[in-house]
């Protein structure tokens, strides 16, 4: 067969395969088309999934009569002119593809006006087939209709989904951009019936009910505002707590300068941020949006630009992980997170502030009969030693590790975020009262937590001590890792790891972490060098580390059935509220929960 050039309708049809996986896929491109138009409202109507009619209407800039036949050409665009733009891609769409790849595998037609226009102006495609510009009547903006999607492509529309799956994926992708874009209004009707109508939020307050709309109480309730800037990155958004987890991956939204992604680089590094603090088998939640200078980050590596590329991939990962550990690290059981300091450079102060129901309030102390004076005093003839210390590791010998001494006096008619104890139920549960109502705390949860973050404590402070292996472990490894090796010398002595290249393919283990003896020191190795290479950073030495200490707090701690003294349970409220991550075990389990006076007045039908 010889080479001969295709015709421009199979062009954009293999094109339009590309970019048009499904209906969503076409409401996608129109309503980026929309944002990048200036639209302050876009209105979606959909009709049988989309399979049947997509109709998308703004009230953005328009497009000039001249100019509509070319906005249905292959790579027309008015976003980029040159490669410098290409480089600095601010906007939603830029490729030039959208309109005539939807065009071509559809009955096509759009209308719009410019603001400036008498009047506006219309153009149908159908299949590909473009005919005439001619007048129509329309308010200032762009409406564009899609019918009958691949109505000309029998194989494609086969595999179309049932209408409630792909409105499903519509419905979906609307909540995205609302979450992107909270000053623009977002209008989806479904089959002439009302669906969604995301109002544009000017206000903080607006937003957060914006964010209550699409992602419902279970985040807006259980989540951190973020705010940190530094290398000339910005990250800002809501970090979901560990209880506002997920049994699946579906409420992860990541946007780059307003732009929804999916990267690896993102992944793994909120992944590492959660590691110790998430139940096995959770998915965290979380809408972050980060900033960057667009030169830093190349947009134009996905058809359906859904995936980005940095250019400085470890840089970013470093700022996520650190920003989001130092945020999650910093939540305290009835305490609000604090607000650490900015990197240097940064032009905003960094902040990590709650918005769940007066989280962080120094509750004020109700009818106790345990003063904190008379509790203090108990606890220090009872339990203080000359040597105790708060920041002292945990005793490992016979029995649970002692509870801390350490006990901030409070003032008088104050109570600490958690109040105060009453009692212990079944050796399991501490029963205490604050002002909001009742607390329960599973003790050997919270202590387990307790004694995990200072014996973490207690080897940072110590650095990574290595020994020797009696014999070095040789490892066959690809001439890329060994050459690696052979550079990254001081980078892996300093988790703990002494490895020499020994050969083209091969590297020998000579030392290893002390804390680690016995481990598979080959399989580490090899994940940590791994790491290195594809992130440049590891945690798998901490990972392992941690897990081991994990192991050891477990068995230091209070055992289920030992039984308290009052002034042993105050003691425990107190280390909880000044230890970091003590919301959650080691195991990412909660270690304790609220019970409000108004939930327990539901609960015995009181005031009814």
């Amino acid at each position: 067969m010889p080479i001969r050039p295709l015709p421009d309708v199979l062009v954009n049809q293999i094109a339009a395969g590309e970019v048009i996986e499904r209906p969503a896929s076409v409401v996608k491109e129109l309503v980026e088309n929309a944002l990048d138009a200036g639209a302050q409202r876009i209105e979606v109507d959909i009709e049988e999934g989309g399979a049947r009619l997509i109709r998308v209407r703004d009230d953005g800039g328009g497009i000039p009569a001249a100019e509509l036949p070319i906005a249905l050409q292959r790579h027309a665009t008015s976003k980029i002119a040159a490669l410098d733009d290409l480089e600095s891609v601010m906007t939603m769409g830029f490729r030039g593809e959208a309109l005539p790849s939807i065009a071509s595998v559809s009955r096509f037609a759009i209308t719009s006006r410019c603001a400036a226009d008498e009047h506006a102006s219309a153009l149908a495609v159908d299949g590909g087939r473009m005919g005439e510009v001619e007048p129509a009547q329309h308010p200032p903006g762009t409406t564009i209709e899609v019918r009958e999607l691949f109505y000309n492509v029998p194989a494609r529309r086969r595999f179309l989904r049932a209408e409630r799956t792909e409105f499903g994926h519509i419905d979906d992708l609307l909540r995205t951009l609302s979450l992107a874009h909270g000053e623009r209004r977002f209008v989806l009707r479904h089959n002439g019936k009302p669906v969604r109508d995301y109002r544009a939020a000017a206000s903080e307050e607006a937003r957060l009910k914006r964010l209550q709309e699409a992602l419902g109480e279970g985040f807006s309730s259980q989540c951190l505002a973020v705010a940190h800037e530094g290398a000339g990155l910005r990250l800002h958004g809501w970090l979901g707590l560990p209880t506002a987890s997920r049994s699946q991956a579906d409420q992860q939204f990541f946007f780059v300068n307003g732009r929804p992604v999916r990267d690896r680089v993102v992944a793994h590094a909120v992944k590492q941020a959660y590691a110790d603090v998430l139940f096995h088998g959770r998915h965290p939640a979380y809408v972050l949006f980060l900033e960057l200078d667009p030169r830093r980050v190349d947009v134009n590596v996905h058809p359906a630009k859904s995936e980005v590329r940095f250019r400085d991939g470890r840089l970013v990962h470093d700022f996520l992980f650190r920003s989001l550990h130092e945020a999650l690290a910093g939540t305290r059981a009835g305490h609000a997170a604090p607000a650490p300091q900015a990197e240097a450079g940064s032009t905003m102060p960094a902040s990590y502030a709650p918005f769940a129901g007066g989280a962080g309030q120094a509750p004020q102390q109700g009818g106790l009969g345990l003063a904190v004076g008379e509790t203090l005093a108990q606890y220090r003839s009872l339990y203080a030693s000359p040597s105790a210390s708060a920041s002292a590791a945990p005793g490992l010998g016979g029995g649970a590790a002692p509870i801390s001494a350490a006990m901030p006096d409070s003032a008088p008619g104050e109570a600490p975020p958690l109040g105060y104890a009453l009692a212990q139920l079944h050796g399991v549960y501490v029963l205490a009262e604050n002002a909001q109502g009742l607390i329960l705390v599973d003790m050997h949860a919270a202590h387990e937590r307790i004694s995990y973050e200072r014996l973490k404590t207690a080897q940072d402070g110590g650095g990574i001590r290595r020994v020797p292996l009696l014999v070095p472990i040789g490892v066959s490894v690809s001439e890329r890792e060994a050459d690696f090796v052979e550079t990254a010398g001081e980078a892996l002595a300093g988790l703990g790891l002494v490895i020499e290249r020994s050969g083209p393919q091969s590297i020998a283990i000579r030392e290893i972490p002390a804390l680690l003896e016995g481990v598979d020191a080959r399989q580490l190795a090899l994940d940590v060098i791994a790491d290195l290479i594809e992130h440049g950073s590891t945690r798998r030495i901490e990972e392992q580390r941690n897990e081991l200490l994990a192991t050891m707090a477990c068995h230091a701690s209070v055992r289920a059935n030992r039984r308290l003294t009052l002034p042993e349970m105050n003691a425990l409220l107190r280390d909880m509220e000044a230890t970091e991550r003590s919301g959650q075990c080691n195991h990412g389990r909660p270690t304790w929960t609220q019970l409000s006076m108004a939930e327990l007045d539901k609960l015995f039908l009181r005031g009814r």
